[in-house]
């Protein structure tokens, strides 16, 4: 075991002992099986949420996935994130020959073993990426965006020895700092309020001793968190709509119409081309979307028919009636659920998985109808100005 990835700390009545690792690391896993049989400790905390733990744990917790479900919740793109962000990590795991969370699933069996509690005590990750979505602005979003496509693209293998490099605090420190430059609102949400909410619920765990294991990147954070007191209540909280997000979402679908209806007042010929302006721009983009996704022909058609509608509504979207055709048309089954982590290495394996093949479909159909809105739009205050004007 190397001490230098093992932490003890004190706090008031109980003894805190941290294991720092790398995710996909082998050397991990043996070093949390070892501690934790040493120590014997009333709990072990992990860094996990409830439903990463049953990722791990259920095998075929993929046969209960409802994709019906996750396109009427509005969880496409977050899925989709989710997918990107966990299929690297499953890639290094595959390159060494364990098991993706090995020192998590390590630290279960070894806590069962010695009859200790289990801790999970990390966010949800649901949670956390809405608020990463939330956290960044525009410009935000379509970086993260590219780094998921160079994730999903880029194949890098490294070696064992500089995976264990990971474990250095002076390497990590350099590297976060690195990421706090360039992009802040991503160290604060994936690193920071993660280090504050795990530090709360190891302090919150019972018994005297506990042993929490932890990825590197989080030690140093949660040894400076444990000594201060955290709202997990806040931490978990997602942005509501605002009421002036809200104002602005039905005020421009308003406007189009208010425009249209006063310029066919005065010139029906002008009206009458912004309406097909409005039809041709949402429905052909948003089919052009679909059709990019590899939709169904009938994915595509919904797309088109509905577009034109569902921009004028800012509770629907296109891209959810294209989804839920493709899905009703092309519904996945347990396999492509499985094979989500292979395929999605590839932009031909991303198409092909029915499951990703879907979430495309809701995301390039929505892309395409927020596109046409704007072009659309434009041509319609082009229109009216030429009338009035």
């Amino acid at each position: 075991m190397s001490e230098s990835n093992v932490y003890r700390l004190t706090l008031e009545d109980k003894e805190i002992i941290l294991i720092g690792t790398a995710h996909v690391s082998r050397q991990s896993a043996e070093e949390v099986k070892t501690v934790i049989e040493q120590e014997k400790p009333d709990t072990v905390c992990i860094e996990l949420c409830d439903s990463r733990y049953k990722t791990i744990m259920e095998e075929d917790k993929w046969k209960n996935t409802d994709i019906f479900k996750i396109i009427k919740e509005k969880k496409a793109l977050i899925l989709l994130i989710n997918l990107v962000l966990s299929s690297y990590q499953k890639r290094l795991a595959k390159q060494f020959g364990i098991e993706p969370g090995q020192e998590m699933i390590q630290a279960i069996n070894s806590a069962k073993e010695i009859g200790a509690q289990i801790c999970l005590a990390d966010r949800d990750i649901q949670t956390t990426l809405i608020r990463l979505w939330q956290g960044v602005g525009i410009w935000g979003k379509f970086k993260l965006m590219f780094q998921m496509l160079l994730g999903m693209l880029l194949d890098e293998e490294i070696t064992e020895e500089e995976l264990e490099k990971l474990k250095s605090q002076d390497i990590l420190t350099s590297t976060l700092n690195e990421l706090a430059g360039s992009f802040p609102q991503f160290k604060t949400i994936l690193i920071d309020e993660r280090d504050q909410y795990l530090s709360q619920k190891i302090k919150e765990a019972p018994g005297k001793k506990i042993v929490a294991v932890l990825g590197a990147g989080h030690v140093p954070g949660v040894k400076s968190e444990l000594f201060k007191e955290h709202d997990l209540d806040k931490l978990k909280q997602t942005k509501p709509t605002s009421p002036g997000l809200k104002i602005l979402g039905w005020s421009i679908p308003a406007l189009i119409l208010i425009l249209i209806i006063a310029t066919f007042s005065v010139d029906k010929s002008a009206g009458i081309n912004q309406i097909l302006s409005w039809l041709i721009w949402n429905g052909s983009l948003a089919a052009l979307g679909t059709l990019l996704a590899f939709g169904h022909p009938l994915s595509i058609l919904v797309a088109f028919c509905v577009a034109p509608i569902t921009s004028l509504n800012p509770l629907l979207a296109a891209g959810w009636f294209a989804g839920l055709t493709e899905a009703f048309l092309k519904k996945p089954n347990v396999q492509d659920f499985e094979n989500i982590a292979q395929d999605i290495h590839t932009l031909k394996g991303f198409w092909r998985n029915k499951v990703t093949h879907i979430l495309l479909v809701v995301i390039l159909a929505n892309l395409g109808s927020s596109l046409g809105t704007v072009i659309a739009g434009l041509d319609i205050v082009k229109h009216f100005f030429n009338v009035f004007f």
